[in-house]
């Protein structure tokens, strides 16, 4: 078998393959040699049938069969060995095969894989957002810890500021749910209807006309969020317990209960770890925003020149059903821009020794286990234990291929990190809000 190359332009090449009777002869015999004593033919006994026969019943299927697999193998070996870069898979470009010939010749078309450079360093500097806590959000968090961690005092009749536990019944809809809910939730018009009703007592309203928000009426009927947002029928509702929230003092027993003792010792050192929390808590929002804007600089900025009619006629071939040269350019238009990324992606990680190995990916699932545990406010398990865990996470295929990606992906946003030229910018929420989802 002869085996060669030749570049048809710097985007494509050709491979082509030489086959000879005495590449495939043997395993040829061989398989027909099994045949005499397997197969079935009508008026003779199995394992008599005659040579011959066999040759002119099955010869030319196996034959072809084993051309075909010598060629797969051949090819890939070919490709491994010669270190080809290429995009897709080989195409055959042959149409008409004469397979009774001695010396069959095969070519196949090829895509290389474009040369790239990257530059990091973009003439107007790429934001990376921090997600800053600001006063207002500060104070917010620490009368919510104040609530939770509060007294409800019994009340006898409503007013404004209190918790309200009520049975909301409709019969005519089949609805009857006992929640609890703030009358700050409360619209103001049936806000001011339900001031100074007592235990015991009912009202009937719309529901459009109670909370100000459409989860809240979905929350405390009981119903899709959808179904919340369309309807608007009469509900009953009955006081069942009026309380008042007492917040907690902000004291050292406060900061023990909620972060251990000792761990915090002044409103000062709460404001501190509050706001700390407050960046970490968008940490993975504005880092998505950062690897999203990144990888849009770099296909933007980078000069890919794709194979693309080689490409489209892979992706024609290729496809799991039968599709048009139309269907499959439009398919390629849609992946472009997703297969210039992974070029790049791809670079990065072989230049820069991003690879993720077994032993690295072990390491990543065994923290994001503890992480997760300590998270619960479980104990982190002993070393045998937690490799027993490690060991069942990752005899799931997809949870492999998960992790890897997510390993990966980290590995290459902390590449970004050091290597791009960025400007930090320091925004409240609300601020981040209206430059990145700008209405």
């Amino acid at each position: 078998m002869k085996i060669s190359i030749s570049k048809k332009n710097k985007q494509t090449g050709v491979i082509n393959v030489e086959v000879e009777k005495n590449d495939y002869e043997t395993k040829v015999n061989d398989i027909l040699k099994r045949y005499t004593k397997t197969a079935k033919i009508p008026g003779f006994r199995k394992g008599h049938i005659p040579m011959g026969l066999v040759r002119k019943q099955y010869g030319s299927a196996v034959k072809v069969d084993e051309i075909n697999k010598l060629l797969d193998s051949e090819l890939k070996k070919y490709i491994q060995e010669e270190k080809l870069d290429i995009l897709g898979g080989p195409i055959p470009s042959y149409e008409a095969i004469d397979w009774d010939l001695d010396t069959i010749n095969f070519d196949f078309e090829i895509g290389y894989t474009p040369e790239i450079k990257l530059n990091f360093k973009p003439k107007k500097p790429i934001i990376r957002y921090e997600v800053k806590a600001d006063k207002k959000s500060v104070e917010n968090q620490i009368k919510n810890i104040q609530d939770q961690y509060g007294k409800l005092i019994s009340k006898s009749k409503i007013e404004k500021d209190f918790e309200i536990t009520a049975n909301f019944n409709s019969e005519s809809d089949e609805i009857n749910n006992s929640s609890m809910f703030k009358t700050d939730s409360l619209k103001p018009t049936f806000l001011k209807k339900i001031i100074g009703l007592k235990v015991g007592d009912s009202i009937s309203e719309k529901t459009s006309k109670i909370f100000k928000e459409d989860y809240e009426l979905s929350r405390n009927l009981k119903i899709d969020l959808n179904k919340a947002k369309e309807i608007n029928l009469a509900v009953e509702l009955k006081i069942q317990e009026i309380n008042k929230r007492e917040p907690a003092d902000l004291d050292q027993e406060l900061f023990d209960k909620v972060y251990g003792k000792n761990s915090i010792k002044s409103v000062t050192e709460l404001k501190d770890k509050l706001s700390d929390d407050f960046v970490k808590q968008f940490q993975n929002q504005t880092d998505q925003k950062l690897m999203n804007d990144s990888i849009e600089y770099l296909i933007d900025s980078t000069k890919i020149k794709l194979p693309s009619e080689f490409l489209v006629k892979w992706m024609q071939l290729s496809s799991e059903k039968k599709i048009s040269q139309n269907e499959a350019q439009t398919e390629y238009e849609k992946s472009e821009k997703g297969m210039k990324y992974q070029l790049i992606e791809s670079k990065i990680i072989i230049d820069n020794k991003l690879q993720v190995n077994f032993e690295d990916l072990k390491s990543f699932t065994s923290e994001l286990i503890k992480n997760q545990m300590l998270q619960y406010g479980q104990p982190i398990p002993e070393e045998k234990e937690l490799d027993g865990i490690v060991a069942r996470v990752m005899s799931n295929k997809d949870e492999i291929k998960r992790l890897t990606e997510q390993l990966t992906s980290n590995r290459i946003l902390e590449f970004f990190k050091e290597n791009f030229n960025y400007k930090l910018k320091k925004v409240s929420y609300d601020e981040y809000v209206k430059e990145v989802y700008p209405s």
